[in-house]
């Protein structure tokens, strides 16, 4: 009696073991989504789309890229603030992130608090472009013609609140300049704006604009970060070309909520650093004008902390606010 007593025991334990083993591979096993915060077609969207594949392979589970844009990328980033932390809702960010907590009067979610620094890809600086119809040929002239022309000028925007809307606004402050803002829904449409003569003015990651490098419909007049870019090497800065001062690049990676747990976030930050190391992706990088930079979950948190204040003092001179 005694050892069937036994033998059940350790049947059922065994069958709880396998049950628990189960459990957790059937989690382990879920469909991972990265959130893009704005339509399909802007800069997140192309990078997620870059990589969920393979990222997929890296975590043992499908991942798959979904849009929900709208309010400057704070609908879609507010609805991974809510998820379940168990690393199957993410969020691909940038500098948008930081820039809605001082741009927004009022938020949903917390950008510093209530997110999880999951896995850093690398940074992007970004480009002015101008209607060719648009008579200046470096940044000092369009300076100039904007402020001999106060008020007629627009440019265009992926929406309230995004990069490519501080990056601009930031720009008419410094410049004392006054353009009428035109937000759409992702980079490529307000790229397609400026083509088209309806915008007079874009500034986009380099991700949208190294392919009109050599297309005579648009001029590129600069670009935002501190030094020339190494895929645009013979286009100046915007503070060499007319603006000193002007300074805006982004750093683009994954959150998550914020309590995430550790084993998981290190899982991702794993998962991607294996990436930052395969040559396909460095090359599909490459070709976005991203320069790729692994780092821990630890030092991804650092550099939030230390964007979130340098992206309050940029929304601050650019005077820009979303009640």
């Amino acid at each position: 009696m005694i050892q069937r007593r036994t033998l059940l025991a350790a049947a059922i334990a065994t069958g709880l073991s396998l049950t628990t083993g189960l459990t957790l591979a059937q989690t382990s096993g879920k469909t991972v989504r990265i959130v893009v915060p704005f339509a399909a077609g802007g800069v997140q969207d192309i990078l997620a789309r870059a990589m969920n594949g393979e990222l997929g392979t890296a975590l043992g589970q499908t991942v798959i890229v979904e849009n929900r844009a709208g309010a400057g990328g704070t609908i879609g980033t507010g609805f991974v603030a809510k998820s379940e932390p168990d690393g199957s809702t993410l969020v691909m960010s940038a500098a948008s992130h930081n820039i809605a907590g001082s741009l927004y009067t009022k938020l949903a979610y917390d950008p510093q608090k209530d997110f999880a620094p999951l896995a850093h890809i690398g940074t992007a600086g970004y480009v002015l472009m101008i209607h060719p119809d648009v008579p200046a040929k470096n940044v000092a002239e369009f300076i100039r013609y904007a402020k001999a022309n106060p008020g007629k000028m627009n440019y265009a925007t992926a929406g309230m609140g995004s990069a490519t809307h501080l990056s601009m606004a930031y720009f008419n402050g410094l410049a004392g300049i006054d353009l009428v803002h035109v937000p759409l829904k992702a980079t490529g449409e307000a790229i397609n704006e400026v083509i088209s003569g309806r915008a007079h003015a874009v500034i986009a990651a380099s991700i949208g604009a190294l392919g009109f490098a050599k297309d005579s419909r648009i001029r590129l007049l600069g670009v935002t970060s501190p030094k020339r870019s190494k895929y645009l090497p013979d286009l100046p800065t915007i503070a060499e070309s007319g603006l000193p001062g002007y300074e805006f690049d982004s750093w683009f990676g994954l959150l998550g909520p914020a309590a995430t747990p550790a084993a998981e976030a290190n899982r991702i930050n794993a998962a991607m650093g294996k990436l930052l190391k395969d040559p396909v992706i460095l090359e599909r990088l490459d070709k976005q004008g991203i320069e790729p930079r692994a780092l821990s979950n630890a030092d991804f948190g650092k550099l939030l902390a230390v964007d979130y204040k340098r992206m309050a003092d940029v929304v601050k001179a650019s005077g820009a606010k979303i009640e």
